[in-house]
């Protein structure tokens, strides 16, 4: 019994003995009570007194729960964290902050893109290999006339493969040049601009859950089974391009795919997405630029999705 139980009990006890104490001690002239009112002024105090008690009791096997779950779930996720970055134990809370304020600046950044390109940070087009087929002009003519309806992207020079990467890798930080000229030119092709926000979509929807992609270490898959993959191959024979082994994110996907129908439709464009441009990407695309694209976070977003979806199944 706890001290809210012995409190009610001694309480219980002073009030039946004074009115004990009241009824033995009433003047002999006076009508004594009636029965109604005698069990009234008896146990409806004690009635008041017990529910008291009982309320504070739950109130506090509440409380003392709620902490033991908020001090589980922080182990769990220091050892995770501890885990991951190879015995380091750097503060959970400031590794958290640190990365919500890089999401958040990212997607105010891209918030702000417009069409403008910026001439002093583009690489000329000669030098540059092609990420999507794309016509290109005739290069004996100073400049191609244009018939009526020439739609905008046929102006822009094509993707190049270093710069579609560097964008599905998202920018860094924000001086981070490079990464916000190869995401303003991925934008600027239709195909990859609707994979980006897919990505960026999918990859804020993941953070909510406390997934960030910077923490997985998916395995190396090789160059031949994306290229497999881009050639329409699914299942077991591909399943080793589903890298995340990380059972807690992996849970926590497919439990908000089950339970939230904005995060499954977000998730199934996504790899719609990524299919469709990837399939474009493997004709021009060497080994090691499959490889540095298997480094990115959209594509990391697409193991972990992939896994949860069944599509390696």
């Amino acid at each position: 019994m706890s001290a809210t139980e012995w409190v009610a009990i001694a309480l219980c006890v002073v009030w039946v003995s004074a009115v004990a104490a009241y009824i033995w001690k009433a003047p002999p002239g006076v009508a004594p009570l009636g029965l109604v009112l005698t069990l009234l002024v008896v146990f409806l105090p004690l009635a008041l007194i017990w529910a008291a008690a009982v309320t504070l009791r739950s109130v506090h096997a509440l409380r003392h729960e709620a902490a033991r779950l908020q001090a589980t779930v922080e182990a769990m996720r220091a050892a995770y964290v501890a885990g991951q970055q190879g015995g380091m134990k750097p503060s959970v809370e400031k590794k958290l902050n640190e990365i919500a304020q890089a999401t958040r600046q990212t997607e105010t950044a891209l918030a702000s893109f417009t069409s403008r390109r910026d001439g002093a940070l583009v690489v000329p087009s000669a030098d540059r290999k092609a990420a999507m087929a794309a016509p290109r002009p005739d290069p004996t003519a100073e400049q191609p006339a244009l018939a009526l309806g020439t739609p905008a992207e046929a102006l822009h020079p094509p993707l190049s493969n270093a710069d579609f990467i560097r964008a599905l890798q998202f920018p860094e930080s924000p001086d981070d040049k490079d990464g916000f000229r190869s995401l303003r030119a991925a934008l600027e092709d239709r195909n990859a601009a609707k994979l980006i926000r897919a990505a960026q979509d999918v990859l804020t929807l993941l953070s909510q859950e406390g997934i960030y992609m910077d923490d997985l270490k998916p395995d190396r898959a090789r160059p031949e089974l994306w290229r497999r993959f881009a050639m329409g191959e699914r299942g077991r024979s591909v399943a080793a391009l589903g890298g995340v082994r990380d059972r807690s994110c992996l849970a926590l996907a497919a439990g908000r795919m089950r339970e939230d129908d904005i995060f499954k439709d977000a998730a199934h464009h996504f790899l719609r997405s990524f299919d469709k441009v990837f399939q474009e990407f493997e004709k021009t695309a060497s080994d090691s630029d499959l490889t540095d694209l298997a480094e990115t976070r959209t594509v990391r977003a697409f193991m972990l999705l992939g896994r949860v979806t069944g599509v390696f199944d």
